[in-house]
C-alpha cells in the first residue's frame, strides 16, 4: 500500500497499534497475548522457553496446568516473571520485546518529496516510529503545504545536507551527525541541499 504522506504513515502504524483485550487471571489467555505480542508464532515461543510446542499450546487452551519448572522456563522465554504471568499488564512492565531490521530489509514507502523505509515495520503497538528518509524534494514550493501531525520528532543525518523548515523558527541547515528534536504538531519540512539526496534516521513518536 502505496503511503502519499508522513502523517499517512503515522496514522497506519496508529491503527495497527490498537489495544487487545486480555484475561489475566488465565493463564492461557494471558501467555497468548504476552505471545502475540511479541509478533512470534507458537513453534517460536516454545523455543525460546525450552518447551514442546505441543506443550505450550496445550498450556495455551487451558489443557493443562505447567509445572512451577516449565512456569519459570516460559517467563524466561518471554522476558518476564513468573509473577507478571498472572498480572495484567502495566506500562511499567518490561516486556522484552525487540525487532531487527537488517540494512535494505525495511518496508519501503515512496513520495514525491521523501523515500521511507519504515524498520521495526512488523512490531505491533509501537510507541515510536522509526524510519530511514531519503530526502529527493529540493525546494520548498515542493511541498503541499505544512507537514504536522500529532507527537514529536526527532531527526538525525545520516549523510548529505539539509534544510529543516519549521512553522515557528529560522531554516536550520543540517549536515552528516547533526539532529533536531521538535514538537511534529509544528508544521515542518525537510529538503536536501547537497547533490545527492540526504539521508536521515527520523523516528516520530506515536503517544
Amino acid at each position: 500500500m502505496a503511503l502519499t504522506d508522513p502523517k499517512s504513515m503515522i496514522r497506519v502504524a496508529r491503527e495497527a497499534g490498537g489495544e487487545a483485550h486480555v484475561e489475566p487471571l488465565n493463564l492461557g489467555e494471558r501467555v497468548r497475548e504476552l505471545r502475540r505480542s511479541l509478533g512470534w508464532t507458537l513453534e517460536e515461543a516454545a523455543n525460546r522457553a525450552g518447551l514442546a510446542r505441543s506443550t505450550l499450546s496445550k498450556i495455551e487452551n487451558g489443557q493443562m496446568s505447567p509445572t512451577y519448572d516449565a512456569l519459570k522456563k516460559l517467563a524466561g522465554g518471554l522476558a518476564i516473571s513468573v509473577p507478571q504471568l498472572f498480572t495484567p499488564p502495566s506500562t511499567q512492565q518490561v516486556m522484552g520485546r525487540m525487532a531487527v531490521t537488517k540494512a535494505g530489509e525495511g518496508q519501503s514507502q515512496a513520495t514525491v518529496t521523501y523515500e521511507h523505509e519504515l524498520l521495526a515495520a512488523h512490531l505491533s503497538k509501537k510507541q515510536m516510529l522509526p524510519y530511514r528518509a531519503t530526502i529527493r524534494a529540493r525546494d520548498l514550493e515542493e511541498f503541499d503545504g505544512w507537514v504536522r501531525h500529532d507527537g514529536e520528532e526527532f531527526l538525525y543525518v545520516l549523510t548529505g545536507v539539509i534544510r529543516l523548515y519549521t512553522e515557528f523558527y529560522e531554516p536550520v541547515e543540517l549536515r552528516r551527525g547533526d539532529s533536531a528534536y521538535y514538537d511534529a504538531a509544528m508544521g515542518h519540512n525537510v529538503i536536501s541541499l547537497s547533490e545527492e539526496d540526504a539521508t536521515l534516521l527520523w523516528v516520530t513518536s506515536l503517544v
